[in-house]
Formats: structure tokens, C-alpha cells, sequence
């Protein structure tokens, strides 16, 4: 017999499917489906905080800024979340997870957002230009606590975004089944409905997470998840100074991940390459990169399974590199252009607030003993 709506016991649909959550409501408190599935839906699809027996433990939005761009306004949110321990201080560490709501006019001119969510607080891949990498890797988020961040944007502040990028704090594929725990919820039909083909996984370069990432979209509902990779250099040389990752896994094991990522997948491989003036930006590395993506094209030849998205870097506090020209960066995509590269330009939103691509990150956590990349996720 269905509970009355006022029962005590509650539980948090956030981190689950509708399926698992009916599925648990049924066998810890007895419910039947109609009743809970009702109950998911009306938290997803309406935004109650509460609708007995499901009840969202939704962390507070803390800190808001905002940032007006061409396309719209820029909105960057912290959530405060449950810290940890640290053996030089007692108590737990404040931590606080980062979203950035990122306007988009698309080829119907309609304004949408895109949510660039957070996987970890912090981040272990040490890349020298990230802000996030300064940190060091304080801990993985939950899957309620990475879908929390769509749930804030959509009832916070109203957004529901049409897109959901994992390009926040932290390595996705270093905090795997998590972040797939996510996606099912983001993708549930009765929850959230983000379209599949509009949830990207960005990776620093995890072979080994590529490939498990390669397996998991074979099964049904999960063809078209989008995958980005953080390219960022022309050679080892350079890469394995910028990331350490690639000290692991060289740009020729990256490719070879790269080329035997599922066809059926249908959305093309996101390339993304951070333009840092004096490091990356000669015509040279625009060859090395034209010939890194060269495997990357469907059996015709011609038509290309990657797109290459130019992103001018943007300077992380105390960088020792500043942020490229414009002209700079119109020279680099006329190189690539030239080879053959289908190449798009990321445009710089939020840079002022610390919200942009590569810049989000606490300067109050810093200086720790970095945590090595793992072996296994």
C-alpha cells in the first residue's frame, strides 16, 4: 500500500535513476511504482525540492558571479559540499564545488546554455596552464552531488540547460563509474532528459578511460555521448611538459584510442587545443598537429571524425604565460585551416571572473603534494 505524502521517510533521487529509485522506494519502504515514479518526475520535471517519498539533499548555492558576453550573461555558482579530513589541521576542509552556465546562440539563433559541470573538487592531472591543477585533487564528487549542479541551475536559477559538458574541475574519466552514474541520471527520460548526443565527457588523455568510455557507449541509449580530448601540444616533447598524463600515455597511444573509438558513436571527437603564445603557436606544431589528426577521418578520407576547437589560453593566477593576440590566434587557425584541419574557435567567455576554460579552482587551496594520475579508474 502506497505511503501517505507526509511520511517521514524520504529519500534522494539526485544520484539515481528512475529506475533504481523506484526500485528502492519499493523495496525499503514499500511504495509503489506509479507513487514514486510520480514523485521523481515532479522533483526533475518541476523543480520541488520535496515530494514525498523523494526529497532532493541539494548542496547550497554559496557564491554567484555573473559576466555579460556577446551571446549573454556568463554565470559561475559555487555549491558548497562536505569536506574532508587533513592530517596538519583539524576538522574538515571547506570545499566547494564549480558550474559555469555558458550562453550559446546556435544556427537557429535561439539562446540556450551550455552547463559546464565539475566531476572532482580539484583536480591530480597537474597540467601547468590549469588553474584547477594547482589544487592538487582534494576528492571525486558523488553522482548526486555532479547532478546537484544541473538541479541548482535548473531551480536556482531558472536555467534548464540544453547542454552538459564535463569540462569543470577535475578528470572525468579518473572518477568513472560516478560520472557514468551521472550521465544515466542527466540522460533518464523521467528526470532530467538531457539529450545523450548533447553530454560531452572531456579527457586530459586517460587511455585506459577512453577505452572503458568506448565500451560503455556500445550499449542501447548511450551511442551518441560526446567525447572532448585535451590535446593542447603538436609533440611529446611539449605535451609531457604541459601534462604530465602524457608521460603515461603518449600522443601515439592517445591516437591509436582515438582512432579505434566507435564510428556509430556519431558525434565527431571534440580536439581541444589551448593556444599559449611561445609554446604551442608556431606554423611548425600547426603541421605536427595537422598530421596527429590525419588518421582521424571517416573511410571516404575526406570527411573528418574530428574537429579541432582552438581555445586562446587563458592565464590561470600567477601564470607565466599571457593570453595570445587575436591576430595570433587567426594566424594559428589559417595554418591549421591550410593543412586540412577542420578547426573551430572557442569564444572567451567569463574570463574576468575566473569561469573560463582552464581557470576554475580555489587560490585558498594550493600548494599540495600532488596526487599521482591512477592506473585504474
Amino acid at each position: 500500500m502506497p505511503l501517505p505524502r507526509d511520511h517521514d521517510a524520504l529519500i534522494c533521487p539526485l544520484g539515481l535513476t528512475s529506475d533504481q529509485f523506484v526500485a528502492l522506494c519499493k523495496s525499503s519502504l514499500g511504495i509503489a511504482r506509479p507513487t514514486s515514479l510520480e514523485a521523481y518526475r515532479r522533483v526533475f520535471r518541476d523543480g520541488l525540492i520535496t515530494f514525498s517519498p523523494a526529497a532532493a539533499s541539494l548542496a547550497p548555492v554559496e557564491t554567484t558571479l555573473r559576466d555579460q558576453s556577446p551571446e549573454g550573461e556568463v554565470i559561475k555558482f559555487t555549491q558548497r559540499v562536505s569536506g574532508v579530513a587533513r592530517p596538519d589541521s583539524p576538522g574538515l576542509e571547506s570545499l566547494a564545488t564549480e558550474s559555469v552556465l555558458i550562453p550559446m546562440i546556435g544556427r537557429t539563433r535561439q539562446n540556450t546554455y551550455t552547463l559546464c559541470v565539475s566531476s572532482q573538487v580539484g583536480c591530480a592531472m597537474g597540467c601547468t596552464f590549469c588553474e584547477t591543477a594547482q589544487m592538487g585533487l582534494i576528492r571525486s564528487l558523488t553522482p548526486a552531488e555532479i547532478v546537484g549542479q544541473w538541479f541548482a541551475a535548473a531551480t536556482h536559477f531558472g536555467i534548464r540547460p540544453k547542454n552538459v559538458v564535463f569540462m569543470g574541475m577535475g578528470e572525468p574519466l579518473d572518477n568513472f563509474d560516478n560520472v557514468i552514474q551521472a550521465i544515466a541520471v542527466l540522460k533518464d527520460h523521467n528526470g532530467p532528459h538531457v539529450p545523450i548526443s548533447n553530454i560531452t565527457v572531456s579527457t586530459v588523455g586517460r587511455v585506459e578511460g577512453i577505452r572503458r568510455l568506448a565500451e560503455q557507449i556500445r550499449h542501447d541509449g548511450w551511442h551518441r555521448l560526446g567525447l572532448a580530448i585535451s590535446l593542447n601540444a603538436p609533440n611529446d616533447d611539449i605535451r609531457s611538459g604541459l601534462m604530465p598524463i602524457n608521460r603515461r600515455w603518449n600522443m601515439q597511444e592517445l591516437q591509436a584510442a582515438l582512432i579505434d573509438w566507435p564510428r556509430f558513436a556519431g558525434n565527431k571527437i571534440c580536439v581541444e587545443y589551448v593556444l599559449i603564445p611561445g609554446v604551442n603557436d608556431q606554423e611548425q606544431h600547426a603541421s605536427e598537429v595537422a598530421a596527429f589528426l590525419d588518421p582521424l577521418r571517416a573511410d571516404d578520407g575526406i570527411r573528418p571524425r574530428a574537429v579541432l576547437n582552438l581555445i586562446p589560453y587563458n592565464p590561470r593566477r600567477a601564470s607565466p604565460w599571457p593570453a595570445p593576440e587575436e591576430a595570433q590566434v587567426e594566424q594559428f587557425m589559417g595554418w591549421l585551416g591550410a593543412r586540412g584541419v577542420f578547426v573551430k574557435r572557442r569564444r572567451t567567455k567569463g574570463r574576468s571572473m575566473y569561469g573560463a576554460c582552464g581557470q576554475l579552482g580555489s587560490e585558498k587551496i594550493r600548494q599540495r603534494r600532488l596526487v599521482q594520475p591512477t592506473i585504474s579508474a
